[in-house]
This record gives structure tokens, sequence and C-alpha cells, in this order.
């Protein structure tokens, strides 16, 4: 009998998975620094640069494998795909008679390309050395933090911007929602920068921009501000603790709202506000979403971490009038006391996506740019060690796109389906989760964007 209170055993998985984390990063790490030094470099080895080839020798995965109606393992066979321009025009069987030109893929498993749905593209250390954060508090304390950080990166944010959208690439991830500071301090200059980084990208990567008022839409009397970016291309208005920041989460929401509404925007709000504030901005904006029609099918709230707050049928309320209002959730999956019920939003048919938020910044050091190790994390919390669930999980990462459907039924990829894609140093999606194995290579509308494979 287990003599852990809820507290101490949320604390002692949260251990556990911090420990497994950097068990298997580490391990990973010092796995390629091996291969790097003792392995000879294959001949023929090129990243693919014409529209129309082959991809030889790609593991696809095909039917669940039971054992007294026990899902057991994966079964998977090699097929030759094809690709032409932006599409997967063919999926033949391996060997199959072509004069395309062709690429080995060596038996690695194809999976949908992951998606980071939550990321700061606009404000990171990453490619410029290391740099920890300062110790905080609070949020307040890390937007003081900011104000005296910003002058000195902004200026410099499209090349780091660049470089984080190479991490993420060599991570499997080809589309990314970026939040993008507008404040007093960086004003539209980060706005302008980042524009300018996804431009240079247009061809193998796309990102979606949410005008986020770090400092407080209020606090910092940002609103004008917030209208010049959605004129300048921003996709999404973004938000910010209503009470916790801003002080007044009626006329903060109300704010917010309005914008979206004169640009038929949508919305994206960062909460981390738990019991009561975070409860009631919720139901607010559940409120205002019912009064405005227009606006339904339009919002996320990312972290929401008020959510993990709620049990019983209250939590069961809150889901059914999420799902009915067709919010959307953006999540880190965070460890730490808050267990949110991410299972339970999406069993309901709540949208459920991941992100990164932060690779190396002010705000945190911990990130790595992979969503498969996002895809780890949500396993060991929630879905448990067993092929089927490790399968499931891979969907947080890939905004759902799996390659077999619950009964095990193949349905990606299929022809005319994008090229958007990634070879995985797996036997299958489980395994991949599991170890969050290397990427090995990655395509965006049929270009390859990371890696080098061998030309046959």
């Amino acid at each position: 009998m287990s003599l852990m209170t809820s507290g101490n055993r949320r604390d002692f998985i949260s251990a556990g998975i911090k420990l497994t984390a950097a068990g298997t990063l580490l391990g990973a790490g010092l796995s390629s620094r091996n291969a790097a030094a003792t392995a000879c470099p294959p001949e023929n080895l090129m990243q693919i640069d014409v529209s129309h080839y082959l991809l030889r020798n790609v593991r696809l995965e095909e039917a669940f494998v039971r054992h007294h109606d026990v899902i057991t393992a994966t079964r998977t066979g090699l097929y030759d795909i094809e690709i032409n321009g932006s599409n997967i025009a063919g999926i033949h069987a391996a060997g199959f008679s072509s004069t395309l030109p062709a690429w080995d893929a060596a038996s690695h498993i194809l999976l949908p390309a992951t998606r980071d749905m939550h990321i700061h593209l606009d404000k990171t250390f990453y490619g410029d050395g290391w740099r920890a954060p300062l110790p905080r508090k609070s949020v307040i304390d890390m937007i003081h933090q900011e104000e005296q950080i910003l002058p000195e990166i902004v200026p410099t944010s499209e090349m780091r911007a660049e470089k984080l959208i190479g991490l993420l690439q060599s991570k499997g991830s080809t589309e990314a929602r970026s939040h993008c500071n507008i404040d007093p301090i960086s004003k539209l200059d980060g706005l302008a920068h980042l524009q300018q980084a996804i431009a240079n990208h247009r061809q193998d990567f796309t990102a979606k921009i949410v005008a986020f008022p770090q400092h407080g839409l209020l606090r910092s009397r940002v609103e004008g501000m917030m209208r010049e970016a959605m004129k300048m291309g921003a996709n999404f208005v973004g938000g910010l603790d209503p009470t916790n920041v801003d002080g007044a989460m009626e006329k903060s929401l109300d704010t917010m709202f309005s914008i979206a509404l004169d640009f038929a925007a949508p919305v994206d709000i960062h909460l981390h506000e738990t019991e009561p504030h975070g409860v009631a901005a919720i139901r607010y904006m559940l409120k205002t979403v019912r009064e405005n029609p227009q606006l339904k099918g339009k919002v996320t709230i990312s972290h929401a971490f008020a959510l993990g707050t709620l049990s019983g049928s209250e939590l069961d309320a809150m889901i059914e009038e999420l799902k009915a209002q067709q919010f959307s959730i953006a999540t880190t999956v965070p460890i730490g006391r808050v267990i949110m019920p991410l299972p339970q939003l999406r069993a309901a048919g709540v949208p459920v996506w991941s992100g990164t938020d932060t690779i190396a910044d002010h705000w945190q050091p911990f990130g790595s740019g992979s969503m498969l190790e996002k895809a780890n994390v949500y396993a060991q919390l929630y879905r448990g060690p067993d092929e089927f669930s490790l399968s499931r999980a891979l969907g947080i990462a890939t905004n759902e796109v799996l390659p077999l459907n619950s009964q095990g039924e193949q349905q990606w990829p299929k022809a005319q389906d994008s090229a958007t894609m990634m070879l995985v140093a797996a036997s299958c999606s489980a395994e991949a989760v599991a170890h969050v194995a290397p990427v090995i290579a990655t395509f965006h509308n049929g270009k390859q964007v990371f890696g080098q494979l061998k030309k046959i």
C-alpha cells in the first residue's frame, strides 16, 4: 500500500521524469559524440536537391500486433515513397522500378513532422553562447528583468530567430506558432525582425505570429501598439494574466477581444493564473465567446494552469464548455505540482497542442527544441509505457496526425498528402517517443530541410 500523499506523489513523478529526461538526453548526447568521433562519413551523403524523387526503403506503420486482444507491437513494412513537388505522389512496394533519382531512407521510420505550437522565436539567447536566467520570484520580476535585457537582444533577434528555426528543423518541426513581444521597450522592432526571419525561410518553414503583450496589455498601455502589430500582419491577438499582471480581469480581456473582433483575428492568451483568478478568467472568456459567436473556434488558452486546479464534476463541466465553444489548449506539458487534465481534454475532443515555449532565454534554459521530447514527457506523466499509449502520445506533438488510428488502421501517409514529414531512427512511433529517437531527416512540403541521405 502506498503511503504517498497526492502532493508527494506528484513531486515523486516530477522528480522521476526530470531524472529520466536528463538521463535520456545525456545518453543521446554521449552517443552522438562517440558516433561522431569513431564513424567514418558514408559516401554519397547529400541533401535532396530535386523536386521529383524517390525515398527508398522507408519504414511505414501498417497495423498493431495483438496478443489475446492486447496490443503488444506495431507491424511495419518497407516501401518506396514518391515525392513530386510538395506532395506524396505515390506509395510503392519496396524495389519499385523507376528512373527517378532516389535516396536511401535506410529502413528508418517515416512519421509526420512535428509542430511547435507555443514558442518565442523573437527573444532567445540561442546561437549566442551559454547564458543562464537570473533569479526571480514572480512574473512581474521577470518583466522588470526583461525591460533591461530587451535593448540588448532585439537588434540581433532576426539572426537568433533563424538559428532557432534551424534547431527546430533538426528536431523534426517545420511549423510553429510564435509569440512575439509587443512592449514599450522593443516596440514593433522585434515583430519586424521576426517577420523577416520567417520570410527568409518561407520555402522551408511555416510560422504564425501572436502579437503578445508580455508586459501586460493594460499595465504597459500597448493597446494602440497591438493594433499596429495586427496591421503589420501578426496573425493572432495575444494576452497575459489579466488579474496578476493587468490587475483588471474583465477590462484586460475585453480589450484583447475588442482587438480580435476589430481585426477578425483569433486569440492566443498566456494564462498562468490558477484558482481563483485563472478559473474566473476562463469562465469570462467562455461567456464572451458565447455572446460573440464570431469568436467561436478562434480562442487558444496557452498554459491554462487553472484547469489543473479543478476536479470531478467541476472539471467535467468546464471541459464540456470549452468543447462547446471550440477552445483549444496549448501546453508545454509542464512537470510540477499542477497536473494538467490533458488526457481528459483530448478524450473530450478539445484540441490540445504542445510547444517547447523557451529554448534558451531569460525565462528558462531547459529547452531542446524537440517535440518528440514533449511527447515522451506526456507519455510518462499520463499515458503509460505500453505500445498503444506511446503511439497515441505522439499526437500531442503532431496535432493528432498519426500513422495509425486507434483501431490500428493505417491512415498516414496517403498519396496526395503533404510531404511534411520526418525520418526517425526508430522502428515505430512508440519507440520514437519512448527513446526520443534522433531525427535523421526533416521534410517540409517535399523539400528536405534537415539531414543528409545516401543517393542510390
